[in-house]
């Protein structure tokens, strides 16, 4: 079923500003040491993984291949009221001091550069415009192209490529503005989402659906006993998985566990936490274009059944550009109307067609003498 009223990317290009380089001069101290003797360890040359072209490639990609009922508009700065509904105020006077500076924030490779903290007010703000064009009924979903990245990003703490935390920031907004009580936020990069886990541990309005690689992969966190607490117990659910996990895992984990978890819920608005780096070409899953596509038909159907169709998506992770813009393009066209097709065991395809060539070709007597 098509949207209601096609598709918003939206996109500005003041978050291209954002460009760590690992070889400048930055701010004296044991940090930098530390992370410095990390990069040294190496042995090969190395540089800042979240980087520019991410998104250019997705932008280029849709502009070559361009989809039917889907339009693009420029993005916005979040304001600092808009931010602090999730990060402390201490937190972000930290981050505002670095504005035209380069600086290392922890040692999971997380850095600034010069454009860095009003690239991120953009991702935030333009995560925010996403939200207000579903709510507001000019376009029947919407996917924020953004970056720098934000479900790492804890109330104190930036972390994992991440300064502020995109999503939360979108649906605190939604909740306080614009009049949604419940927010289903459903993250499927390969990475948990820790910074949104904790942001929403206590909250019983905000239900944190989060399927990932497991732990001990990075950041270590989402296990299947983290289930909130407090009036928020219950409304976080985690689903690890291991490494090579299918699409088959993935649509089984979403229509069996999402799926009746949304029912119960009943979400006046839906989020998604869209990382590609579950593709396999980031070899930490094995997601195909075809599981994006049909795990974007399964969210689409519970905003469809539960609020009007309002559903935005907020891009995080996803290293590899052909994949992330491909896994975008895929996303992208389901929301615009495309029916998604149902994803194969990987490889099963191919070996039915080879059972069918080679038929015959052997038969019980053996070999002619």
């Amino acid at each position: 079923m098509a949207p209601r009223h096609g598709v918003i990317v939206f996109y500005d290009e003041r978050m291209l500003a954002h460009f760590p380089d690992t070889n400048a001069e930055f701010l004296p101290g044991r940090l930098d040491k530390r992370v410095r003797s990390i990069l040294s360890g190496l042995y090969i040359p190395w540089k800042y993984p979240e980087h520019p072209g991410r998104i250019t490639a997705i932008m280029d990609l849709l502009a070559r291949e361009p989809i039917e009922g889907v339009s693009i508009e420029p993005g916005k700065a979040a304001t600092m009221d808009q931010l602090s509904r999730v990060h402390t105020k201490s937190f972000l006077d930290d981050i505002f001091s670095l504005r035209d500076q380069s600086a290392w924030l922890d040692v999971d490779t997380t850095a600034v550069s010069p454009g860095s903290v009003q690239a991120a007010e953009v991702a935030a703000g333009t995560a925010i415009a996403a939200v207000e064009a579903v709510i507001e009924g000019r376009a029947g979903s919407a996917f924020a192209v953004v970056r720098p990245p934000g479900h790492h990003a804890e109330p104190v703490r930036a972390r994992g490529f991440c300064l502020f935390n995109n999503v939360a920031i979108a649906a605190a907004h939604a909740q306080d503005v614009l009049g949604c009580k419940r927010v289903l936020i459903v993250d499927w990069d390969a990475h948990h989402g820790n910074g949104t886990q904790d942001i929403f541990w206590a909250d019983p309005n905000v239900l944190f659906f989060d399927i990932h690689r497991a732990a001990p992969f990075y950041p270590g966190t989402g296990a299947l006993t983290d289930v909130g607490a407090g009036r928020g117990e219950g409304t976080t659910v985690n689903v690890p998985m291991p490494g090579g996990a299918c699409d088959i895992a993935y649509l089984k984990a979403m229509r069996e566990i999402l799926v009746p978890a949304a029912d119960y819920f009943q979400p006046d608005l839906v989020l998604v936490s869209a990382g590609f780096d579950a593709h396999w070409f980031d070899l930490a899953l094995n997601v195909s274009y075809e599981g994006f596509a049909a795990m974007t038909g399964v969210v689409q159907q519970i905003a469809n059944k539960h609020c009007h169709g309002r559903l935005a998506m907020i891009l995080e992770g996803g290293y590899n550009i052909e994949s992330l813009s491909r896994g975008v393009h895929s996303v992208l066209k389901v929301l615009a109307g495309a029916t998604p097709d149902e994803p194969k065991m990987c490889g099963l395809e191919e070996v039915e067609a080879a059972i069918t060539f080679h038929k015959g070709a052997f038969d019980a007597n053996g070999p002619e003498q």
